[in-house]
């Protein structure tokens, strides 16, 4: 479990694809430079959003195996090596809750339609997955590459509108985005819990 504020960002120091029968890929592994210390094998980390387990700790970071599942809903199969991307280690029950209920499950990938300034915030208009539309609302909740933001807007039937003030820009890799990039996405877990709960009439 996660908050979506990010307390770090790191970058892809290696990315290794495996076989499984020297056929096809089964699954990828990404080596992480990080500043976090004291990381322990098994723990959780939010990796530009998808909760991923820590396989090892090495020098200045740790490594994480990417399952065909997972790459099959995120962009992690086309990472490289330089690609920097936010971090968050997992929720401890004492912590914070500073942003909103972030499971680290990826529901999709959102492209960035358009990017305008707003007085000392920056707008962006994000085209999502259906799924993730369904469950959000003006002042809800979305998490964007593992950041925990404010809907402001749904300017379209699959649009979402979302404003970055200016330290969120500054302290992840959010600052970058422009026209035609795309960004994992994790649609608000207490509106997929409603939408649940209407759909089968309970």
């Amino acid at each position: 479990m996660f908050t979506g504020i990010v307390s770090a960002t790191g970058t892809v120091a290696k990315v290794t694809r495996e076989s499984g029968n020297g056929k096809r890929e089964t699954g990828l592994t990404l080596t992480i430079r990080a500043p976090y210390r004291g990381l322990k094998r098994g723990e959780s980390i939010a990796v530009n959003g998808a909760c991923l387990t820590v396989e090892r700790v090495v020098k200045g970071g740790f490594t994480v195996h990417v399952v065909e599942t997972t790459q099959g809903r995120t962009l992690f199969g086309e990472y490289a090596a330089g690609r920097p991307v936010n971090l968050e280690r997992a929720l401890r029950a004492t912590d914070r809750l500073g942003g909103h209920i972030v499971q680290g499950h990826v529901d999709g990938v959102a492209v960035v339609q358009r990017v305008a300034r707003r007085g000392d915030a920056w707008v962006y208009d994000l085209r999502v997955p259906d799924a993730v539309r369904q469950v959000s609302i003006p002042r809800g909740a979305i998490t964007v590459d593992g950041v925990s933001l404010t809907i402001n807007d749904l300017p379209g039937k699959d649009l979402v509108q979302v404003a970055l003030i200016p330290f969120t820009r500054e302290h992840t890799t959010l600052e970058s985005l422009g026209v035609g990039d795309r960004v994992h996405v994790e649609g608000d877990v207490l509106g997929k819990y409603v939408r649940q709960l209407c759909s089968t009439g309970r």
